[in-house]
């Protein structure tokens, strides 16, 4: 919870600075700077939903997929907005570890480790953060 908090606080202070960034950017590349602030946002919710979905895989298993799936969702959303070679190179590190994790699962492994998911999350965000 108050890790979701705290990002919470960092995308409202993301967004004040990007109200202050001068006229001269254009309100697109404020725009894609908020899209890619907002969709990182929803992949820290998600990979914390993985995180507590692997952590109750026996209760649940459906709950790891779900999470994964909407993980892709989001990359998929922030791949198509971006231009920016960092994000498209975090993007794709994200990918990539959603998919050992899939392998990981589909291997029978019941809580895969979700490390590199959550590396790749923070490098994700920190990379959108101006």
């Amino acid at each position: 919870m108050a890790a979701r908090r705290h990002r919470r606080i960092a995308l409202l202070a993301v967004a004040a600075a990007l109200t202050a960034v001068p006229a001269a950017v254009g309100c697109s590349a404020v725009d894609k700077a908020l899209d890619c602030v907002q969709t990182a946002d929803s992949i820290a919710d998600s990979v914390t939903d993985l995180q507590q979905a692997v952590e109750n895989a026996s209760n649940d298993p459906s709950r790891t997929d779900e999470a994964l799936a909407s993980i892709d969702r989001n990359l998929d959303d922030i791949g198509d907005r971006t231009d920016n070679a960092d994000v498209s190179r975090a993007v794709g590190d994200l990918g990539r570890a959603v998919g050992d994790v899939r392998t990981s699962i589909r291997n029978g492994d019941e809580t895969p480790d979700v490390t590199p998911v959550t590396d790749a999350a923070g490098e994700l965000t920190k990379v959108c953060t101006p």
